[in-house]
């Protein structure tokens, strides 16, 4: 690695990292870690694996302005590595996830 890159990845916060390993990642066509889809569950939505919760309703929990902890509370069987995993697929997906947002939202009696 050139000094250059050691120079870009020390300034970088772990966070950062992680988010720069997940698109990486996908970008050489590997699945994302802790995310799949199965049929018949949640609609064929990506979910977090381990469980039916799909990576669209944290998104949309997140933009509405729930944190992290409360996400967890909510969701006893879900492990901060998994949020971070479903926040790496966000954002490396996000035409997708925003029309599963759209399309939930409208499902949802007013």
């Amino acid at each position: 690695m050139s000094t250059r890159s050691n120079e870009i990845l020390a300034g970088m916060n772990r966070a950062e990292k992680t988010e720069l390993f997940h698109q990486l990642r996908s970008e050489l066509g590997e699945p994302f870690p802790g995310i799949e889809s199965r049929a018949g569950v949640a609609g064929g939505s990506m979910c977090i694996v381990r469980t039916r919760i799909p990576v669209w309703l944290l998104e949309h929990a997140r933009r509405l302005g729930t944190s992290e902890a409360d996400i967890l509370k909510a969701y006893p069987t879900l492990r901060a590595e998994d949020l971070t995993n479903a926040w790496a697929y966000v954002n490396t997906h996000r035409e997708e996830i925003d029309r599963e947002i759209a399309e939930n939202e409208s499902d949802t009696p007013q």
